[in-house]
C-alpha cells in the first residue's frame, strides 16, 4: 500500500495498488450490482456545500452564546412594580414580567434583545437568584458594565473573555496615543466570532478532509473496472 502525491488531487495510491482495488471490484458483487467507479455528480457537492454554508449562516447568531445579565435589566425593574406584586402566583408574576419585558424589547426595536429573551426565559426563582447581583453591578460598585456579566446558575458572573482595553483612564488620551491607565480593564464580551460554532468548523473541515483522503486513496474515476472479464 503506497501513496502517491505527486497528483493528490487526481490520486493518492500507486498504481499497483489502483489494480488490486479494481480486480477487487472486478470479482465481487455489491448487492448484485458491479461497482462502476463513477464520481459524485457535481450538483450534489455544490448541494451538499449550500447545505453546510446555509446551516452556518442561519445558527451562527446562536451557537454556544451565553446569556448576559444585561437582558435581564427590564426584569429587575417590573419585579417590584405594583402590578407583580398584586399577582398571587410565582407562575403569574413571571408570566408577566416575561411579556412585558419582550414587549418593551419590542417597542425599541432591538431584534437582538428579542431573540435573547425567547432564547433565555427565565423562572421566577431564577429572577430572584440572580437579581441581587444585577442590582450590585447596576449600583456602579462594579468598573465593568452589565452586559461584561453573564448569568451562570443561580448567579452573575465576568464573561470569560478578554477584549478591548476600555478607555476607563485619562491616561489612555495622553501624548503619544494611547497609552495604559492604573484602572485600565479589558472587556469580558463574547466576541460576534466566538458562538461556540468555531469547534464545529473544526469538525466540519476535518470531515471533508477525512473524506476527500477517503476518495483520493480510491483508484481515479476514469479508471473503471473490466465489466467484461466480471461476468
Amino acid at each position: 500500500m503506497g501513496f502517491k502525491m505527486d497528483q493528490p488531487l487526481y490520486s493518492l495510491s500507486d498504481e499497483q495498488e489502483q489494480d488490486e482495488i479494481l480486480k477487487m471490484w472486478e470479482s465481487e458483487k455489491h448487492g448484485g450490482l458491479w461497482e462502476g467507479n463513477n464520481r459524485l455528480p457535481m450538483p450534489m457537492v455544490i448541494l451538499m456545500a449550500l447545505i453546510i454554508l446555509t446551516a452556518f449562516m442561519i445558527t451562527m447568531p446562536i451557537w454556544g452564546q451565553r446569556p448576559t445579565a444585561a437582558i435581564y435589566q427590564d426584569h429587575i425593574k417590573l419585579m417590584e412594580s405594583p402590578e407583580v406584586q398584586r399577582l398571587a402566583t410565582p407562575e403569574e408574576k413571571m408570566k408577566y414580567v416575561a411579556d412585558t419585558a419582550m414587549q418593551m424589547a419590542k417597542s425599541k426595536g432591538d431584534s437582538r434583545l428579542v431573540g435573547d429573551l425567547e432564547r433565555h426565559p427565565l423562572t421566577w426563582d431564577d429572577l430572584l437568584n440572580i437579581a441581587p447581583g444585577i442590582k450590585e453591578v447596576q449600583s456602579g460598585k462594579s468598573k465593568y458594565a452589565i452586559d461584561n456579566y453573564t448569568v451562570l446558575g443561580d448567579r452573575i458572573v465576568l464573561a470569560n473573555f478578554e477584549g478591548n482595553f476600555v478607555k476607563s483612564s485619562p491616561a489612555f488620551n495622553g501624548p503619544g496615543g494611547m497609552k495604559s491607565g492604573a484602572d485600565d480593564y479589558r472587556e469580558r464580551k463574547q466576541p460576534w466570532w466566538d458562538r461556540g460554532y468555531s469547534i464545529d468548523v473544526f469538525y466540519v473541515s476535518y470531515f471533508c478532509l477525512v473524506v476527500a483522503f477517503i476518495v483520493k486513496r480510491l483508484p481515479h474515476f476514469s479508471r473503471k473496472p473490466n465489466m467484461a472479464k466480471a461476468k
